[in-house]
């Protein structure tokens, strides 16, 4: 009994083992299922830059020069928040198969009303330093400030650049996204990127802002790098202070940064995030000056992320703004993505939207001497098919930020290197993606805000002597040469009559490109893109005459005086270069100068902007009499230092109611 005993008991013993084992292999189990959880979920946030993130405040320009930084000045500090909706997020496999299966949706995406965006992990905190949250920074408000060095660094940047100084690199922007943004699940694996950024004299802390912003708010996995490039600047910050900053708070390209997420120091203090040293942030040089257009090419050409992301230098990103300008390309590599851009204030730094409604779309258009318009999407018949905030085709674009595949570019001929500095690019690269098999979208849900500079705050330089003529002008011609058919060249024609006479350079090789990618002609674009075109700029009438327009028995040519307010026509010295001094008078009656017709009362004659939808007006010819249809009797007289509307004299034919129209020529066509 007693040897039974023991060896019952030995058995239950080595049973209550095996259970003990058993229960101790689950609970090891379950514990590193869940820390290979953990893991994984860090790993999905770590692709985000907001867990400690530098707020670096720099002290301005109060005792030294524009753009000078001390890393004794630099604070850092986190300010990430984690969205309390992540555990919605769903599986990213899941979600490239949903993708897959619906193909439906224009965003390359799904929607999911409610459940927060796999994308969505992290958020901007609410912080109240300058130009936080987007807002207003009054630099009066600063004690000391010299205002007017305030003044003239305005006019050497076009920008308030001693603000811009005093407002953090990652300061904080409002998310003004349409609130639908925040439900669309995007593909994990999105093409990588290239972002960019072309600058000539761009102020220091514009430009730094830029990068910053990029990488902050884009996931860390689709940033390949940051390719900034200077086109030939000469101010002196720009130079080793440049690339010394780059080093500090970026990494060196070369040796590839960083690679762990943070350090400590001998305090223990957390030091700066994986992005700030993850060495994706490289500085190219034109040894001489390439201008825009060329240099975007070059950073194309230079790039190695599968999209190139073009912004221009003084711009920030808005949340979650690179995932959405990249899934249509995903979808379709033969799609060029638009930003909806938003508007930085260039004195005060205020971020805002420069649309009054999220409800409203816009689509990039022209009128026809070629100057970007906008007009309204129409609303009804696109959200028969889509959500509000799914991307939509425009025919084109302003030019300054978009997304587009990188062999797909390269397929197209990058720019037409024809085109010199700047002007015209947007047009040629739009009209050249949608007729050889592309299409051009806007996307709602990816905004990025853009300082509007009130005047350019340099010269074009040595470039502009390679032309001989205005560069934009015959930029234009160029794009219209190769990409219109008849009868569109000649409503061109009609509002720049002076373009017939400069010459654009050899096209042969673009028509040659067109021929070989088998592009669809002008007329299909027309009909099947950018037939609204028509609506605001219907087809213009041939001109019954245009040139200068002088008063009989003087020198003297009316003239719109650019700029002058209030707005008038006055006569001055007639100079044969066109400019303010170039009318047109067109069959339907419409007097002309630039974009603005001319219209008169009996005290003035002013340039007001066309009626859009209209290409007439109220003026017909008479003789040498400008007769003004409105009031029969009434023709255009100057008097009393000033042209305006008086009673016709039909009989004795006054001199100050006699106008000459004389065809001009650009001056190296004088014979």
């Amino acid at each position: 009994m007693t040897a039974w005993s023991n060896m019952s008991s030995s058995r239950r013993l080595k049973a209550r083992l095996r259970r003990l084992t058993m229960t101790n292999l689950i609970v090891i189990v379950l514990a590193l299922t869940l820390v290979l959880f953990i893991t994984s979920m860090l790993t999905n946030r770590s692709y985000y830059n907001r867990e400690a993130s530098p707020l670096i405040n720099l002290p301005g320009r109060l005792r030294g020069r524009p753009g000078r930084f001390n890393s004794a000045n630099v604070n850092r500090s986190s300010t990430a928040n984690l969205n309390d909706n992540n555990d919605e997020s769903t599986d990213e496999n899941e979600i490239d198969e949903a993708i897959e299966l619906t193909g439906a949706s224009s965003a390359g995406a799904i929607f999911r009303e409610g459940v927060l965006g796999n994308y969505e992990l992290f958020r901007d905190t609410t912080l109240s330093r300058p130009g936080d949250n987007g807002s207003k920074f009054d630099i009066r408000t600063v004690e000391g400030i010299d205002m007017e060095q305030v003044e003239s660094l305005k006019q050497e940047y076009g920008v308030n650049m001693i603000a811009s100084d005093h407002i953090p690199m990652d300061r904080v922007v409002p998310d003004i996204r349409h609130p639908e943004c925040k439900y669309w699940h995007y593909p994990n694996r999105l093409p990588t990127a290239s972002v960019v950024i072309v600058f000539h004299n761009e102020g220091l802390t514009t430009l730094m802002r830029t990068a910053h912003s990029v990488l902050l708010r884009s996931p860390r996995k689709l940033i390949r790098e940051v390719l900034l490039v200077d086109d030939c600047s000469d101010k002196k910050n720009l130079g080793q202070e440049l690339e010394d900053y780059i080093r500090e708070h970026f990494g060196d390209f070369k040796s590839g940064g960083n690679l762990s997420t943070t350090h400590q120091d001998d305090k223990g203090n957390l030091g700066e995030s994986l992005y700030e040293k993850s060495g994706k942030v490289r500085l190219l040089r034109n040894k001489e000056r390439e201008g825009l257009i060329r240099s975007r090419t070059r950073g194309a050409q230079s790039a190695t992320g599968d999209v190139v992301v073009f912004l221009d230098a003084h711009c920030e990103v808005n949340q979650n703004w690179l995932p959405p300008l990249l899934a249509p390309i995903a979808k379709n590599r033969r799609t060029l993505t638009v930003p909806i851009i938003d508007g930085i204030d260039s004195d005060h730094f205020e971020y805002v939207s420069v649309y009054a409604d999220n409800n409203e779309h816009f689509r990039g258009i022209w009128e026809w001497g070629m100057l970007y318009k906008e007009i309204g999407l129409d609303m009804r018949e696109h959200l028969r098919e889509h959500r509000i905030s799914e991307p939509y085709d425009s025919p084109t674009h302003a030019g300054g930020l978009f997304a587009i595949d990188r062999k797909f570019f390269a397929e197209l001929g990058y720019y037409d290197p024809g085109l010199l500095i700047w002007g015209g690019e947007n047009f040629e690269l739009s009209f050249k993606v949608w007729q050889c098999g592309g299409k051009l979208q806007w996307v709602p849900c990816s905004r990025v805000g853009h300082i509007y500079r009130p005047f350019m705050p340099y010269s074009f330089g040595a470039m502009a002597s390679k032309r001989k003529g205005p560069v934009v002008l015959i930029n234009y011609k160029r794009v219209i040469d190769v990409w219109f058919d008849e009868p569109y060249k000649e409503y061109f024609y009609a509002r720049e009559p002076l373009a017939r006479f400069y010459d654009p350079g050899d096209i042969t090789k673009q028509l040659e490109l067109k021929k070989q990618l088998g592009c669809k002609s002008f007329e299909w674009f027309m009909t099947n893109v950018a037939s609204d075109v028509f609506r605001d700029f219907p087809r213009l009438p041939k001109n019954l005459e245009w040139g200068e327009v002088r008063l009989e028995g003087t020198s003297l040519c009316l003239d719109t005086q650019g700029g002058h307010q209030p707005p008038q026509v006055a006569l001055y010295e007639c100079h044969s270069s066109g400019g303010d001094q170039l009318f047109r008078l067109n069959a339907a009656g419409q007097l002309g100068a630039g974009e603005r017709c001319i219209d008169a009362t009996e005290s003035k004659a002013y340039p007001d902007y066309c009626e859009k939808g209209t290409v007439g007006g109220p003026w017909r010819l008479k003789g040498k009499f400008l007769v003004h249809h409105t009031h029969e009797d009434k023709c255009l007289t100057y008097s009393n230092k000033k042209v305006h509307l008086a009673s016709c004299d039909f009989d004795t034919k006054p001199d100050n109611q006699q106008w000459n129209w004389k065809k001009i020529q650009p001056r190296e066509y004088d014979e």
